[in-house]
């Protein structure tokens, strides 16, 4: 059967406190529903000061999500992690950790947009050594055990439930990302199809004498819709598909970043056309899930760029309905 994972990064063209309240209660309801239903994951990221509300606290959103779920995982991919206080990111991922019994996943990025780095007081040029520290601290920091951190002795506490360590991946497209996962003997998440990356990471480790494995993207990763007819869900919600993939693009001009789902129409019908955003019917859904075989993943995205909170429901329960029963077939 295929991974099957519901996006949710709670992007709201509108951005009023009403409309985005809204939109957070039904993504907290939807992933409710979508562990009810047997989905693997829920999948969030972060992005800061976004004028569209795009998700900036993934591990409050996270939390809320764990705390209404009993068995699906929650991916974070990506966290910033040198945005954050290490000590403090050691102790909210492991209270997340502790209250959900193991199911949260954290992909560690470093970022892309200076922007985030100076509104929340970080330097932009030392990402890769506030990167480096962070891992390090996080990965001492779970041990329980005292340990030394910027000249003095600390110690935090509770442990986490994982053992070692709650699940943690390193993200990233450069050879320094897979350089940094080789070394910490953590397992490495490239943004896109990248297989050259891959062989790469496993080289590096092969010289550090660390364990570990690659999670590599799919040559194709598609965002899903699932409507009964195709044509007229891209003639209602196009518009918001294609809000969504303008402003990804747009954080990303300077083309050394690569990513799985990133998309450079300019319009509805290149978009549709392109084939990182597909509204498709549940049987051409269940289609996908067979080209891919062992492979496939399903990322479905019910509220994509401000989709209206219903047409997100109704393709979330024909997801449910109607693929997921033929998938476990």
């Amino acid at each position: 059967m295929p991974v099957t994972v519901v996006r949710l990064n709670l992007v709201d063209p509108e951005a009023t406190p009403e409309s985005l309240s809204r939109r957070y209660r039904a993504a907290v309801e939807m992933a409710a529903f979508a562990d009810e239903q047997g989905i693997d994951t829920v999948q969030t990221e972060e992005h800061h000061g976004a004028a569209n509300g795009w998700l900036p606290s993934p591990l409050t959103f996270a939390g809320a999500v764990l705390g209404a779920t009993r068995r699906i995982a929650v991916t974070v991919s990506a966290l910033i992690v040198p945005l954050y206080d290490p000590l403090r990111l050691a102790e909210d991922i492991a209270v997340l950790d502790l209250v959900s019994g193991g199911r949260l996943v954290a992909v560690a990025g470093i970022g892309y947009r200076p922007e985030e780095y100076a509104g929340l007081g970080r330097e932009w040029k030392r990402r890769g050594a506030l990167q480096d520290e962070a891992l390090e601290t996080l990965l001492a920091a779970w041990t329980g055990e005292p340990f030394e951190y910027r000249g003095r002795t600390v110690r935090v506490t509770p442990r986490p439930y994982t053992r070692p360590h709650p699940t943690l991946l390193v993200g990233g497209s450069s050879k320094a990302a897979a350089r940094r996962a080789a070394r910490l003997g953590l397992p490495f998440f490239p943004s896109a199809h990248l297989p050259e990356l891959e062989a790469y990471y496993h080289a590096r480790r092969a010289e550090y004498g660390t364990e570990g494995w690659c999670v590599m993207p799919a040559a194709r990763t598609s965002l899903l819709h699932v409507a009964e007819d195709p044509e007229r869900a891209w003639a209602e919600f196009g518009p918001h598909l294609l809000h969504e993939a303008r402003m990804y693009d747009s954080w990303q001009s300077d083309g050394g970043v690569h990513s799985a789902v990133r998309s450079h129409a300019e319009d509805v019908a290149a978009l549709r056309g392109e084939g990182v955003y597909r509204i498709v019917t549940p049987e051409e859904c269940v289609a996908l899930a067979k080209e891919d075989g062992e492979a496939a993943s399903l990322v479905l995205h019910p509220l994509c760029g401000g989709m209206p909170v219903e047409e997100g429901w109704r393709s979330l329960r024909l997801f449910a309905e109607r693929v997921l029963p033929r998938l476990k077939e």
